[in-house]
């Protein structure tokens, strides 16, 4: 079972370069899901990977997605027919109301398309070429409505209990 989990690129035994989720235990770091959806810049650098993954914790199947995976609503039909309980997207959202908009609407839209809950750990405060980020790390109910929202700012943080 996973302690953490994180993201970072990966060079593969195939040679190709890929933005992943790594699974961290206390005995190895293992690349669980390869990001499918490549936005911009990173096109030029990275393979898609090739398919949904999910990972299983205390009983709990969670779809994983990484960025721009979670604006594609065909990653998230097609990781939900995986019988998932939660779709997982990490992800950074730009600044301003648009970006939080856009956010705030994927992840209302995946959890009441597929009845399943959203967890959205997300990047807050300044990150790479952005001054700042609408940060926005929260978790959204089956029905699609947020259930527990942190605000813009670094360190800011919020929790609750799936059932």
């Amino acid at each position: 079972m996973p302690h953490a989990a994180l993201m970072a690129p990966i060079g593969d035994e195939d040679g190709c370069e890929y933005i992943a989720t790594l699974a961290v235990t206390g005995d190895s770091v293992t690349a669980v899901y390869r990001k499918m959806w490549l936005h911009g810049a990173e096109c030029d650098r990275f393979s898609p990977g090739e398919k949904p993954v999910v990972v299983t914790v205390d009983g709990w199947r969670l779809g994983l997605a990484i960025c721009y995976d979670a604006a594609v609503p065909q990653h998230a039909a097609d990781t939900a027919a995986l019988d998932i309980d939660a779709y997982v997207a990490s992800t950074l959202y730009g600044p301003g109301s648009d970006s939080a908009a856009s956010r705030d609407t994927h992840m209302r839209e995946r959890a009441a398309a597929y009845g399943v809950w959203v967890v959205l750990p997300t990047a807050a405060g300044p990150s790479g070429s952005f001054a700042q980020t609408s940060g926005g790390s929260g978790i959204w109910g089956r029905n699609g409505e947020p259930v527990t929202q942190a605000g813009r700012n670094a360190g800011e943080i919020t929790t609750t209990q799936l059932t």
